[in-house]
């Protein structure tokens, strides 16, 4: 057993099948948890990253924040509590960290070059690392320098990246239907265009934001970011973006419900007085949402939190009939009260990888408006604007330590976390574990 913060540690880690790589890891935290004494245990999931080090290093900081409050003793309620931590690592890619445009391109107005296209295809090896997937990055590789002049080109470019992906996409609201039946060079077409997202006046003085990487854009007013980048290159970057993303959204889904999803079952069968705590940041939040809400042939398994932290799923997740006839694809964790307790989603503007993976999907739509990705918008992300059309949600504020929450079971809450959280990974702050704990307090 490790040690993290006072809590009791355990990895477990899963493959991209979702099949644990390791069962003496799963076995250990079971055979702890049968010991008795456990009496909450925290299971927390990364999202993009491309190497343990990350998820480990998230972690660390997470966890140093929940302790920090426990000490404090600013929940009551939670003090006695003996908690444990199962903390998910599976084969994920990095790349919101650079943001959604361009693929992190250089800064605001440079060119997507062709070494630039290359290098992100051969940077994909690392998501497609099986002797087909290699083959065909690297033919694609080839096409890059015709892909301005030639349609043949564009098509064949576009086929070769769908390829790689499953036949079939696991439900969202993300244009995966249009990316897979577009004719190859109409998907560049519409990728290819400049992708407008608002943002709103600056919360503190110096005029910029940052965005990824260090890209910096003037928020003046509510400045348009949009016109970052357009042509037949800037829609070859958005297409490598969301092949990876679609690639990462199926993997999640597939972990959670297939490997996540039978362990936390176990531990309910054989321990169920153990409250479980589930947390995901970024794809991390489908993942976890996947594991209660199982598969065709896994059951789901009920839990006492969930808490999502800049969520990438679409805000239409838990919805009902958010068109007029089709609920969100897990819909049924509301409906069947498989959360027992609070729903917490950390929702903000600041988040351009979630705020801006969405709106290339009204791209693909055919969507063209002055801003996309905001609560109005068909293709927005949770971890930008919080559950939508769901009757059980609600607006709050991600609150500052000792301030009042009023969390009811089986709830949803949207907390705008603005003031708090400033980009995507942003999530490590005593002020959402303070919320966190909170939640848990009242299970």
């Amino acid at each position: 057993m490790s040690d993290l913060k006072g809590f009791p540690y355990f990895e477990v880690e899963f493959n991209k099948k979702g099949e644990s790589s390791n069962p003496d890891q799963v076995k250990a935290l079971t055979d702890f948890l049968d010991l008795g004494g456990t009496s909450d245990l925290f299971v927390i999931s990364h999202g993009w990253n491309n190497d343990m080090a990350d998820a480990r290093d998230l972690y660390t900081r997470f966890f140093d924040c929940a302790r920090q409050v426990l000490d404090s003793d600013a929940v009551t309620g939670v003090s006695k509590r003996k908690f444990a931590i199962m903390a998910v690592l599976w084969p994920s890619a990095k790349f919101a960290d650079k943001d959604l445009i361009a693929s992190g391109a250089a800064s605001v107005g440079s060119p997507i070059t062709n070494d630039f296209l290359k290098a992100e295809l051969e940077g994909m090896k690392s998501v497609f690392n099986t002797p087909k997937g290699r083959a065909t990055l690297d033919k694609a590789k080839l096409l890059v320098p015709k892909l301005e002049d030639s349609k043949k080109a564009r098509t064949d470019f576009v086929d070769l990246l769908r390829s790689l992906l499953p036949k079939k996409s696991s439900p969202d609201v993300d244009a995966a239907g249009d990316f897979s039946k577009l004719p190859g060079d109409e998907v560049l077409q519409r990728l290819s265009k400049p992708v407008p997202v608002t943002l709103s006046k600056p919360k503190t003085s110096g005029g910029a934001a940052m965005i990824g990487g260090g890209t910096t854009v003037s928020r003046g007013g509510a400045a348009g970011i949009g016109q970052f980048f357009s042509g037949i290159k800037s829609g070859a970057a958005q297409l490598l973006n969301l092949t990876t993303y679609y690639q990462m959204k199926e993997r999640a889904g597939i972990i959670g419900s297939t490997g996540v999803n039978q362990i936390l079952s176990s531990i309910r069968a054989q321990n169920p007085k153990i409250k479980l705590h589930l947390i995901g940041h970024s794809f991390g939040g489908r993942l976890v949402t996947s594991a209660i809400a199982g598969s065709k042939i896994q059951p789901p398994v009920k839990v006492e939190t969930l808490t999502l932290l800049q969520a990438a799923f679409s805000h239409y997740g838990f919805s009902q009939g958010y068109d007029g006839s089709n609920d969100g694809f897990f819909r049924k964790v509301v409906m069947d009260d498989f959360v027992s307790g609070p729903t917490l989603i950390t929702c903000t503007e600041n988040d351009m990888a979630v705020g801006l993976a969405y709106p290339l999907a009204s791209l693909l739509a055919g969507q063209v408006a002055a801003a996309l990705g905001d609560k109005n918008d068909k293709y927005g992300g949770i971890g930008r604007n919080g559950a939508q059309k769901t009757p059980e949600a609600s607006e709050a504020i991600l609150l500052k330590l000792g301030s009042p929450y009023k969390f009811q079971a089986g709830k949803l809450y949207n907390l705008n976390s603005d003031a708090i959280i400033k980009g995507h990974s942003d999530i490590c702050h005593n002020e959402v574990a303070y919320a966190l704990l909170k939640a848990i307090s009242t299970t």
